[in-house]
């Protein structure tokens, strides 16, 4: 059996990160996609996705483990990009722009009529890279759900940043640094009208209070608990930086 390379090891953690645990498997479209690139099967990728998983503290809390076998390399990827966000997607983006450059100046005839589609695949994915690292790390974590009305309807999802984007370089692309939150309530925090407790309770501003619908539209979940992600909870430092800087009280 061929050894997994780091770079191999690397886009896996990738999609580790920006799959939902619970859909990792050989039928996953995207693990599907990524494994023609790699020239691996899905049920490989698949199987080191889930390698990934066993060494996630965050899944241990929760008594969710992942496969039990694994690699040294596993172990140095992790340990390598670890909280490191910006490093594991400007890699990542290298990686696949080196699988394109392999593709489009290999010397083998192929007479696939579907290299075009590859490369479309390929641009497809660089386009991904750079915009939905931190989107779709955040959806995956909250398995595609809103973590205050439980909506699962992804067009009305957002990745909303907990420190704003200008605020915190380093943590842009952090999955604890977001929460999944539907249109309406993404707004709301963004505007400071919507907080997060250190007890991740759901608090509102009083100017929000004042307004036509509130009782309808927000009161219900005054006080309860944010439905926590699978993975990578939001950071306590985070969200008490919002109640202090944005959170209008």
């Amino acid at each position: 059996m061929k050894k997994w390379t780091r770079d191999e090891t690397l886009v896996a953690l990738y999609l580790y990160y920006i799959i939902p645990f619970q859909k990792v498997s050989k039928d996953n479209p995207v693990i599907q996609e990524y494994a023609e690139i790699l020239g691996r099967t899905p049920s490989a990728l698949g199987m080191k996705i889930g390698n990934l998983g066993r060494l996630d503290p965050t899944l241990k809390v929760k008594n969710i483990s992942g496969l039990s076998n694994g690699s040294k390399m596993d172990v140095v990827v992790w340990n390598e990009f670890s909280g490191d966000w910006e490093q594991l997607n400007k890699e990542f983006e290298g990686v696949i722009s080196q699988y394109q450059s392999n593709d489009e100046n290999s010397n083998i005839e192929i007479e696939s009529p579907e290299i075009p589609k590859g490369r479309e695949r390929f641009a497809r994915i660089s386009v991904r890279v750079n915009q939905g690292f931190f989107r779709s790390s955040v959806l995956a974590a909250y398995n595609n759900q809103c973590c205050i009305t439980g909506l699962k309807q992804p067009e009305l999802l957002v990745a909303s940043h907990i420190k704003p984007w200008g605020e915190d370089k380093d943590n842009r692309l952090n999955p604890r640094n977001g929460l999944c939150l539907n249109a309406l309530h993404d707004k709301a925090f963004d505007r400071g009208l919507l907080g997060i407790d250190e007890n991740f309770k759901i608090i509102f501003s009083p100017l929000l209070a004042k307004t036509e619908g509130f009782d309808d539209l927000f009161k219900p979940y005054e006080n309860r608990m944010i439905r926590l992600p699978e993975r990578l909870n939001p950071s306590l430092e985070f969200l008490k930086f919002h109640r202090e800087n944005i959170f209008q009280s």
